[in-house]
């Protein structure tokens, strides 16, 4: 009986062990990791003033691009943002309205339907999110 319990909390230790060599979850996840020189034109975006010296540990199925549109709704509760945008090449994407998920949620504070915006969004598989958005003139 002794031997047995031994062994178990051997076994929990070891794959504790194991779970703590895993990949490690990124400082700021929220953060957008689009290379400083491709930020020249995105500068001043609200949640992406400095990505000089970030990592570009993108997971391949990722893309990432650059969106224009007009804002048809916001829902804080939900922390999404509604744009109707024009086609987004990078992303494959045609001209569109769909609701996107605000990372972080801040994005959302100073935003007002019916304003155009400029906004870099993340897309893996059939999840987008906007990382970064801008009023346009």
């Amino acid at each position: 009986m002794k031997t047995k319990m031994i062994l178990s909390l051997a076994a929990v230790a070891a794959l504790g062990a194991l779970a703590a060599c895993g990949p490690k979850p990124a400082a700021n996840a929220a953060t957008s990791t689009e290379s400083p020189a491709a930020m020249s034109d995105m500068s001043g975006m609200a949640g992406m003033s400095d990505m000089s010296g970030m990592a570009m540990d993108m997971d391949a199925g990722v893309k990432k691009g650059t969106g224009v549109g007009v804002i048809t709704a916001i829902d804080k509760t939900a922390n999404t943002v509604t744009i109707k945008h024009d086609a987004i090449p990078a992303v494959d994407w045609p001209a569109m309205t769909m609701a996107f998920k605000a990372t972080p949620p801040a994005l959302l504070d100073n935003l007002k339907v019916g304003e155009k915006v400029k906004f870099y969004v993340l897309v893996k598989g059939s999840d987008a999110e906007v990382t970064a958005i801008r009023q346009q003139k």
